[in-house]
């Protein structure tokens, strides 16, 4: 297999790709494997890793953190292989408001073709915070796919996959699974074939770290017992990496997620397509889904054909991405008049050329 493949690097010609290739003479193609403070990790090819620097503009405190790498992407590195000299062009790129009150945008993962969403079959089952999970992926450009761990522990598996039925009308695949054991692993198969990606995402306790050592093989990632009082466990994986599959592709790994804000960026529509489809028969346009006449929406909830949990979750949803929106074109004016002002600044200090 081409080393380069053997990363996950995808088999096609994507001009603009090309084209950041071309821009850096005896440049080097290289992948984001890892990220620390102050350096990258990156890999040249399966065996090959290397810790390098990034540009120096990365480094500044106001510089956009989506114009910065993440685990996945793909990079050139200069002539001597110690710095990125050029960010190349995502096919996906998976990210979550910053935990905190500050609103800033997280990188988790970069060109994934698949986020795998995993979900315990025991406290951890919420499918409300499914439905958070699927508005941020479909977001990113990658398919979302639902693995519901502990299945095998679970005695009502049939019932919780039944709780998911609009989730699985919308068109993402859900597979209960025991993730120690590579047999009922195998309907993931499908998802890590050579130059493919995919990405773990859950809570604590979900299962990823056990699902990552059983799809390698071997005990790579550490695993923790959960408390039993709500099934949640202590953080076994504490950064993003990525790691070569046996399968052929590549997978990454992420801590678990506490805290699931919107970015800004979601359509919270492309997830509640059923609530969409009910509300266009509501007899107002602008009916706000209250105490209208005729609202197909309360109807809907009144007669079962539409869950009042879920369109509630609907309705905080779009409310906090709506709210993220609007901080998100805040900073960006804001991080465009400061780049005015540095400018200017120059200008004044060194002249006009």
């Amino acid at each position: 297999m081409n080393p380069l493949t053997a990363i996950g690097w995808p088999d096609d010609d994507d001009p603009a790709r090309q084209a950041a290739l071309a821009a850096v003479p005896d440049g080097r193609l290289a992948r984001v494997v890892g990220q620390h403070r102050s350096a990258y990790e990156v890999a040249t090819g399966p065996d090959a890793l290397r810790k390098v620097q990034p540009p120096v503009p990365w480094t500044r405190p106001r510089f956009p953190p989506e114009e910065r790498a993440a685990v996945g992407d793909w990079v050139v590195l200069d002539a001597h292989g110690r710095e990125i000299a050029a960010l190349l062009p995502r096919r996906s790129l998976l990210k979550r408001g910053a935990a905190g009150e500050h609103h800033r945008q997280q990188l988790i993962a970069a060109n994934v073709d698949h986020v795998l969403v995993v979900v315990g079959l025991d406290q951890d089952f919420n499918p409300r915070r499914i439905e958070r999970y699927l508005v941020l992926i479909r977001a990113s450009g990658a398919d979302p796919v639902l693995v519901l761990t502990k299945a095998d522990q679970c005695e009502i598996v049939d019932d919780c996959v039944a709780l998911l039925d609009e989730v699985a009308a919308s068109g993402v695949p859900i597979h209960p699974v025991n993730a120690k054991d590579p047999e009922s692993l195998r309907v993931l198969q499908p998802y890590l074939g050579p130059g493919r990606t995919v990405v773990l995402v859950g809570s604590s306790g979900a299962g990823k770290s056990t699902l990552t050592n059983t799809l390698l093989g071997r005990e790579k990632m550490k695993t923790n017992a959960v408390r039993a009082n709500d099934s949640r466990g202590r953080h076994t994986t504490t950064s993003r990496v990525l790691t070569p599959l046996p399968q052929g592709g590549c997978l990454i790994d992420t801590p678990g997620m506490r805290e699931l804000k919107m970015s800004g960026d979601e359509d919270v529509v492309d997830s509640f397509d059923d609530v969409e489809a009910i509300a266009v028969n509501c007899r107002f346009r602008d009916c706000a889904h209250g105490d209208e006449p005729g609202c197909a929406v309360q109807a809907a909830i009144e007669d079962g054909s539409l869950d009042e949990a879920r369109y509630r979750n609907y309705v905080k949803l779009r409310d906090e991405q709506e709210a993220a929106q609007v901080t998100l074109a805040q900073r960006r004016a804001e991080a465009r008049s400061a780049n005015k002002a540095f400018g200017k600044r120059l200008k004044d200090k060194y002249g006009r050329r």
